[in-house]
């Protein structure tokens, strides 16, 4: 039976169009990734280009993939947010915050504190949905793990605990590293993990069979930070050798080593698309570069201490540093430019995030508090229990087809 076509899902970050479609009686997903649109893109040429390539999308499907491409530019030309107000303290641990993340929607986020718990808050309110007691990715199961040798998954709606058995049941032990792993995380696919270790090295994991597909080896000091970008194809990795470097996944080959910087790089990051990535070092600066040309872009420098956490909000456009001089700064991706200086904390910030729509940011201390920042549009309100200004935008947006 042929595949039918049932539904458009629109993803604004990063660009793409899903689509969702019939076999069998059965429904599928098939994504369109749009990784490298921009605002002057020839939206016709493009949607030649993907009727031709996705048997799916028949000629007489070209007005309302119009549509979409139109609201995906439209949304990337909307007017960036310059500036955060303070909207909430919270008293969120008895010991230093070590991280912290929103869900997809932004309306709550996790903290996590060397106090050896995790917490979940309401975004709007400043309220504590619920501690999980002992011990990122938070959606709608949290999963946590411990120095304790234990795993545990979450309800994020109850904070009840959904399963628990030690080292059971264990898919797998991924071992290789000869010492410490400080990193970790999945691709975008979720078939691939890549771990970062003080052994100097990174390795590239299958997660059907637990086995090493690639040993990352170049670095001269231990490895700080790892990330997939967007599309799975590239890895970069910080270390303390004061250098980042960029490797391709496939092959296993490092592509490029960024140097620069005078200290060790802390932190590592793609933006939500791919096409930028970003450095942070305990020299107090940031280094921007553009992905495919490797060439640096900006040098962010203003800290007065070293940058433990950076991050992109989802547009690409801005992005937040954290440091040990006890603020958070906000920069211009396009201009380089520090545009705010977010104080207030008492001690050093370790964590940073920006939510989904990039309209909120919350910070991590030593001094055992999360503060949530608020962006200032003009049509802001103060938020309440029902959410925050007209409330954020879903993730996606569905345009349905029946026939």
């Amino acid at each position: 039976m042929a595949a039918k076509l049932r539904k458009f899902l629109l993803r604004y970050y990063p660009p793409g169009i899903i689509l969702q479609y019939e076999r069998d009686g059965v429904m599928k997903q098939k994504p369109i990734d749009l990784l490298d649109l921009t605002p002057d893109v020839d939206v016709e040429v493009l949607l030649s280009q993907i009727i031709r390539q996705e048997p799916l999308i028949s000629e007489n499907r070209r007005p309302a993939l119009r549509q979409l491409i139109h609201r995906l530019i439209d949304k990337m030309l909307e007017q960036q947010h310059h500036s955060f107000t303070l909207f909430k303290v919270l008293r969120a641990h008895i010991l230093p915050l070590t991280n912290c993340a929103f869900n997809k929607s932004g309306d709550r986020f996790i903290t996590g504190s060397y106090d050896r718990t995790c917490k979940v808050w309401n975004t709007f309110t400043g309220e504590e949905v619920f501690t999980l007691e002992g011990h990122k990715n938070v959606s709608t199961i949290i999963a946590t793990g411990s120095m304790d040798n234990t795993a545990k998954l979450w309800d994020v709606e109850t904070g009840q605990e959904r399963g628990h058995t030690g080292r059971t049941p264990e898919r797998a032990t991924l071992a290789g590293h000869r010492a410490e792993i400080v990193s970790l995380g999945f691709n975008t696919g979720g078939d691939l993990i890549v771990t970062g270790s003080f052994d100097h090295d990174s390795r590239l994991w299958d997660v059907r069979t637990g086995q090493c597909v690639h040993v990352l080896s170049g670095h001269r000091g231990e490895v700080s930070s790892t990330q997939f970008n967007y599309a799975g194809t590239l890895v970069v990795s910080g270390s303390i050798d004061c250098t980042s470097r960029l490797w391709d996944v496939r092959s296993g080959r490092c592509l490029s080593v960024k140097q620069g910087h005078t200290d060790e790089v802390l932190d590592v990051a793609f933006d939500a698309a791919g096409t930028k990535m970003v450095s942070a070092s305990a020299d107090g600066s940031a280094r921007l570069y553009h992905t495919l040309t490797g060439v640096c872009q900006h040098t962010l420098v203003g800290h007065e201490g070293e940058i433990s956490k950076v991050a992109f909000n989802p547009q690409g456009t801005r992005l937040i540093t954290a440091s040990s001089d006890k603020t958070c700064r906000l920069w211009d991706c396009d201009t380089g430019e520090c545009l705010q200086v977010l104080e207030g904390h008492t001690d050093e910030i370790f964590s940073c995030a920006f939510n989904y729509e990039g309209d909120f940011i919350i910070t991590g201390s030593k001094d055992n508090t999360c503060r949530i920042w608020k962006a200032l549009t003009a049509s802001s309100q103060p938020a309440g229990p029902g959410g925050a200004g007209g409330g954020l935008a879903r993730p996606t947006t569905a345009f349905s087809y029946n026939d």
